[in-house]
């Protein structure tokens, strides 16, 4: 029998990872909450406010899936953006930011730029490393060690995170209750055995409305740095403005969450195979993840370790 690699166990504990996560954001502040001892109640972002959330790679994708999420549930304006590309001179209620390693050039650079030009903005950080640099950039970070990752490609400290701030929300739609469903909906997406025609594909976009849009980008991401593969992610309702010309036969349209009227039968023209379900889209996430694993693993490529990639980008 094969062993698995780091990124395929790592991806298998997502379902338990999330339950956790809920667990910690109904404990944030309370002495019981283990690794959320420097996380207050008051860390969280509250209704009304206006609220930036900022990461670089999979954590900015995770970013846009939360603002999009929090801003429809009427909670207040969110927005997301790449660390690299937030414009400073706004300003916000508070900002949050997601950073597995807590050593990314990028978002220490934007802590410490935010923390000098406003100074009373609570910063909150959500990252993986209790002993990281990031630690001293906020009084307000949240450690999800037991999210931690060894494989250079990012799955369940991301989702684990977005897992947390969803059960943040509460029970405004797609928050707590949803987010239960959607753990118990993970775990049938991890039995499910891929359809090899997703395997034989040359070619997959993936597509998602509102808040799935990023968890679309994500899945796209997860494909292209674990395999090489080429993909593409568009907002679902943009895909007939132009990418519908890439659908072929031995292409495939991947739908997270719902997918638009009339998309099946316009793919179904084009020859490609479209894949839709009825889960949460965080939840079927995770047969993208699986299918970046055996896309690496069919091409003789290492999942583990993807080419020209690191763990965490630290500029000279």
């Amino acid at each position: 029998m094969t062993e698995l690699s780091l990124t395929a166990r790592e991806i298998g504990t997502q379902p338990a990872c999330w339950r956790r996560a809920a667990r910690d954001a109904r404990g944030a502040g309370s002495a019981g909450s283990r690794g959320l001892s420097h996380f207050a109640e008051n860390s969280l972002p509250r209704a009304g406010e206006r609220v930036a959330v900022t990461g670089c790679g999979t954590s900015w994708f995770m970013a846009q899936a939360y603002a999009a999420l929090r801003e429809g549930t009427g909670q207040g304006e969110t927005d997301a953006f790449p660390a690299s590309e937030f414009p400073l001179g706004r300003r916000y209620d508070r900002v949050l930011a997601l950073t597995r390693s807590g050593t990314t050039t990028e978002v220490l650079g934007l802590l410490a730029e935010l923390a000098a030009r406003h100074r009373d903005t609570p910063l909150v950080v959500l990252t993986a490393d209790p002993a990281s640099p990031v630690l001293r950039a906020s009084r307000h970070v949240a450690v999800f060690d037991y999210a931690d990752e060894e494989s250079v490609v990012q799955t369940r400290f991301a989702t684990t995170a977005l897992a947390f701030l969803r059960a943040a929300l509460g029970e405004a739609p797609g928050g707590a209750e949803a987010l239960e469903a959607a753990a118990a909906e993970a775990e049938e997406a991890l039995r499910e055995p891929l359809d090899a025609r997703l395997l034989a594909a040359g070619q997959w976009t993936f597509l998602g409305g509102g808040w799935a849009y990023g968890l679309a980008l994500e899945a796209a991401l997860k494909l292209r740095e674990a395999s090489g593969a080429w993909t593409e992610a568009y907002p679902a309702m943009e895909y007939r403005h132009g990418p519908v010309a890439v659908a072929a036969p031995g292409r495939v349209v991947w739908v997270l969450g719902p997918a638009p009227a009339g998309l099946a039968a316009e793919v179904a023209a084009t020859g490609a195979l479209l894949v839709a379900t009825d889960r949460d889209p965080q939840a079927e996430l995770l047969r993208a993840q699986r299918l970046a694993v055996a896309l690496a693993e069919a091409a003789g490529l290492d999942p583990d370790r993807p080419r020209h990639l690191t763990r965490s980008v630290v500029l000279p």
